[in-house]
């Protein structure tokens, strides 16, 4: 039977999904990163075909999410964005920490993977962390400083004031160059990826991720360890499919 157990991994609130038998063995974990606005518990659907394949599943709320919340306006939260996703990849890393000190973490086979907002933050992890094994990444994006930019750009062309002068944005922008996966795509080294994006999504940009996947080809050696899924007339919405299809990806890569 798969189980569902609240806890808190040092100061991170998380959901791990696991084989209920299998709760106290080492595994191979996948930690998944929801999208903005969303939160932990909206990824189960997921971590319960994963937790079925014997992967330990974790699912951290993010800072301002889910059991995270804190009592700031939507606009707050927007305008720390970029703060979040890095806060998301320096948690990974406690999360990773606490498992292998609860000797849960089998041969260090770890992957990580995100919905939106947690496929940018897959996507900076790459750059940071040369032991995650492999990497699901869904309707996110690598070019986090083009992202960023064409963020701004959307909310100036929507007359929402930015409280930051123009240095300031600049400075928040170059700041991302060291997460940018794109900037940086030697960190990739090769490692399996996966990617699945709706081509009509209107929040994050499909060319972002389908752009990148086809300047990373030529870098694999193996063609299988890097895979791009389009779900035609698709928006920013999960489908069951993605979720079927990264699942069998991530049981042959992970």
């Amino acid at each position: 039977m798969i189980g569902i157990y609240k806890e808190t991994l040092q100061h991170i609130p998380a959901l791990i999904v696991v084989d209920a038998e299998k709760y106290n063995e080492a595994l191979p974990v996948h930690t998944y990163f929801h999208g903005y606005t969303s939160c932990k518990e909206n990824q189960l659907h997921l971590a319960y075909r994963l937790a079925e394949k014997g992967y330990r599943v974790v699912l951290p709320d993010s800072r301002y999410h889910g059991d995270r919340t804190e009592n700031l306006s939507q606009q707050e939260v927007q305008v720390r964005f970029w703060q979040i996703v890095k806060e998301n990849v320096s948690d990974l890393a406690i999360i990773k920490e606490e498992l292998e000190r609860r000797d849960l973490l089998l041969d260090g086979r770890i992957g990580v993977g995100g919905t939106s907002m947690g496929g940018i933050t897959t996507a900076a992890a790459l750059t940071q962390y040369d032991w995650i094994k492999a990497s699901t990444i869904l309707m996110g994006s690598p070019k986090l400083v083009r992202l960023a930019e064409e963020m701004v750009e959307g909310i100036r062309t929507q007359g929402i004031e930015i409280p930051l002068t123009d240095e300031q944005l600049q400075k928040e922008v170059d700041s991302l160059r060291p997460y940018d996966l794109s900037l940086n795509m030697d960190r990739l080294q090769e490692r399996p990826i996966f990617f699945w994006h709706g081509d009509k999504d209107p929040v994050v940009p499909y060319d972002h991720s389908y752009q990148f996947y086809n300047d990373a080809i030529p870098s694999y050696r193996n063609p299988e360890s890097i895979r791009f899924l389009t779900e035609v007339g698709r928006d920013h919405k999960v489908s069951t499919f993605a979720i079927t299809e990264t699942a069998k990806w991530l049981e042959m890569h992970l």
